[in-house]
Order: C-alpha cells, then sequence, then structure tokens
C-alpha cells in the first residue's frame, strides 16, 4: 500500500484525506540536514517505536514496533559514522531523544529516507509520527493526531511506502 502525502494532507487507506503536520520547510526535492523540509520520494515505512509507559502495548500493525527506551536516540551528526540511525545516551555526538516529554514520539515509524546508505548532510530521522497541537510544522517528519496515526498503523504491513509529492513546488 502506498500512503500518499502532499500539502493537502494524507490519504487513509479508505481514501479519506486528512490533515497532517509536514516540515516547516514545506515539501521538496531537495533535504539537507537541518532545513526543516519534508522530503519527495517514495519512503518504506521500516519499522516503528512506542512509548510503553504512555501506551501500555504497540499499536496494533504488521510493522515491528519496539518500546523506546529512555537512551535511545537518533544520530543527526552528518560526519558521525551512526548519522541516520538509532544510537544509545549519552552519545558523545549531536542526536535528538527518542524519550521526549511531549507526546510527539509515543508512536514512531522510521522512514526509508537517506538511510541504504546514509549520505552525510541528505538528512536524518524522517519520521512519521504524533502531531503537535494544531498541527505546527515538524522539522521534516509527516505527522498525524494519535488517533488517526493508530488507524493508518492498523492498516500497514511490510512493505509498504510513504509517497511524498509536492502541489506547490518543484525544487
Amino acid at each position: 500500500m502506498d500512503i500518499n502525502v502532499s500539502e493537502q494532507g494524507l490519504t487513509m487507506p479508505d481514501g479519506r484525506v486528512v490533515k497532517c503536520a509536514i516540515g516547516r520547510g514545506g515539501i521538496h526535492k531537495t533535504k539537507r540536514e537541518g532545513d526543516g523540509v519534508t522530503p519527495v520520494g517514495d519512503w518504506p515505512l521500516r519499522y516503528g517505536y512506542y512509548r510503553a509507559d504512555r501506551l501500555g502495548t504497540a499499536p496494533q500493525t504488521h510493522l515491528s514496533m519496539t518500546p523506546i527506551q529512555p537512551d535511545d536516540g537518533w544520530c543527526d551528526a552528518p560526519h558521525d559514522a551512526n548519522y541516520n540511525k538509532a544510537v544509545k545516551k549519552p552519545y558523545a555526538a549531536s542526536h535528538e531523544d527518542m524519550w521526549r516529554e511531549d507526546e510527539l514520539y509515543d508512536i514512531v515509524v522510521v522512514l526509508g529516507h537517506n538511510d541504504d546508505p546514509p549520505v552525510p548532510g541528505n538528512g536524518s530521522a524522517i519520521f512519521l509520527h504524533v502531531a503537535r497541537p494544531g498541527y505546527k510544522p515538524t522539522e521534516g517528519c509527516v505527522a498525524l493526531p494519535r488517533e488517526t496515526l493508530v488507524e493508518l498503523l492498523n492498516a500497514c504491513k511490510a512493505g509498504d511506502r510513504m509517497a511524498i509529492r509536492s502541489l506547490e513546488n518543484d525544487d
């Protein structure tokens, strides 16, 4: 199944288009580390994480889901050997905390962007995760309300992809 995303929203498996948050830099073909852009492309849904302390059990899905631990991080340092990979904290290079105080990473799906192999500086940590209230922009991820994300994950299976397209620009 392809999950289609544009500035108009995300298309659910039943054909409904739902509002989603995208990167503060919009949707573009060119992605650089830290630019806030949601990258155009067809990205496989790799696997996911969830906060067991908040959710109890993993969302029902055919994707592999792992509980997030307090020492989980994600390396965003372009010249580090673990760039765009999960790491354990403390970690010397720049990294994002996966165990967050807010609820954004209570459910996270890793998109296969710039990971096979990672190219330094081409962007890291492109996730599908829980949206902020009011659908405030992300740092480049796609985000949905928790209930909508759970509904989507219920229909997902290994091999599914997120097709991100821009309707407003070509760069």
